[in-house]
C-alpha cells in the first residue's frame, strides 16, 4: 500500500476528523477513503460506511488504532467493569508515550508493536514504561511473535498476541516489577489537581511558597512519600481520567469504540454522533 493511502488509513479514526465529520457531515479524509476504497457506497448510511472502512484496516493495514480498538473492546469493555476501570492511552513517562494503559485497583501498561511496526526503540520505551509503573505487557502480531518473545524472555513483561483472526491471547504473564519505580517520573505524569490532591491527602496543606517555586514544592513533598504510598495514590488519581456516560458509550459501534472514550463526549456529541452514523453518506 502506498504513502498517499497510508496516510489516508491512519487519518480516519482521528479526532479532529471526527469532530469536524459530526459539526459538517462530510471531511476531507473520510470522503477520499470512501471513494478510494469502498464500491458503490451512494445510499448507505454513515455507519455502515464506517463498519466498511474499519473492515479494510482489519484486513490490509492493521495500524495502531486498530490494535487500540481491539484492546479496549477485548479488556476493558468484555473483561472488565467500565464503572471500576480507567483506560488511559498517549500518558508521556519519561521519554516515551505508553500506547493503553488499563488501571482499576493496579495497573498494566500495553505498548503496541504492529505489523507496521521496528523494535528499535523498545528497550528504552519498556524501561521508562518500569519508572511508572510495575506491571508492562507488549502487544504484538503472529508474524513479530518470534522476536519478540526471544526479546523479552528474561524479563517481566507480558506478551499478547493480536492474532490474524482479531483474538487477543495472552502468551506471558507480566511479572510486578517495583524495582525501577521512580518518584520523580511519576509525580511529572500527573496533573496540577491531582497531585495538589495527593499532598492534601499526606500532609494535610499545600506548600506555602512563591508561583516560581511551588511546582518543584509540590515535587519535593512528593518525592518524600514512600514509594509503595506514592504509586497508590498515583493508580488513584490517574483512575479519575477518561470519565464517560456509560449508557451512551455502550450505544457507540465497535469500530469507533476507543474514539470516542477518548474524545469524553458529552450529551450534544453523542445525539450528532447518532445523527452522523444514522444519515446516508453525503447526505
Amino acid at each position: 500500500m502506498d504513502r498517499s493511502n497510508n496516510h489516508i488509513l491512519n487519518r480516519i479514526f482521528v479526532g479532529n476528523t471526527f469532530k469536524e465529520l459530526l459539526k459538517k457531515q462530510i471531511n476531507k479524509i473520510y470522503f477520499t477513503f470512501v471513494k478510494r476504497f469502498l464500491i458503490d457506497p451512494e445510499g448507505k448510511t454513515n455507519q455502515e460506511i464506517i463498519s466498511e472502512i474499519y473492515e479494510v484496516i482489519r484486513d490490509q493495514y492493521r495500524n495502531e488504532y486498530f490494535y487500540k480498538n481491539t484492546i479496549l473492546n477485548i479488556l476493558l469493555l468484555n473483561q472488565h467493569d467500565l464503572k471500576k476501570t480507567t483506560a488511559i492511552s498517549e500518558i508521556p513517562i519519561a521519554k516515551s508515550k505508553a500506547d493503553f494503559i488499563l488501571i482499576n485497583g493496579k495497573a498494566v501498561v500495553y505498548e503496541i508493536k504492529t505489523e507496521l511496526d521496528n523494535f528499535d526503540r523498545l528497550d528504552s520505551q519498556l524501561n521508562d514504561y518500569y519508572k511508572a509503573f510495575n506491571k508492562v505487557c507488549v502487544v504484538t502480531s503472529e508474524s513479530n511473535y518470534t522476536i519478540v518473545s526471544k526479546k523479552l524472555e528474561n524479563t517481566p513483561v507480558g506478551i499478547y498476541l493480536l492474532t490474524n483472526k482479531t483474538q487477543l491471547k495472552i502468551k506471558k504473564k507480566p511479572i510486578e516489577d517495583n524495582s525501577k519505580l521512580n518518584l520523580s517520573t511519576m509525580f511529572k505524569i500527573l496533573r496540577k489537581s491531582e497531585f495538589e490532591s495527593i499532598i492534601k491527602d499526606n500532609y494535610v496543606n499545600l506548600p506555602q511558597v512563591t508561583q516560581f517555586q511551588y511546582y518543584r514544592a509540590c515535587q519535593k513533598l512528593f518525592c518524600e512519600l514512600p514509594i509503595d504510598i506514592a504509586y497508590k495514590f498515583l493508580l488513584r488519581e490517574l483512575k479519575k481520567r477518561n470519565k464517560i456516560d456509560i449508557v451512551e458509550f455502550l450505544r457507540v459501534p465497535y469500530e469507533l469504540k476507543f474514539l470516542i472514550y477518548n474524545s469524553q463526549f458529552n450529551k450534544t456529541e453523542y445525539l450528532q454522533l447518532n445523527c452522523f452514523l444514522n444519515n446516508k453518506f453525503g447526505g
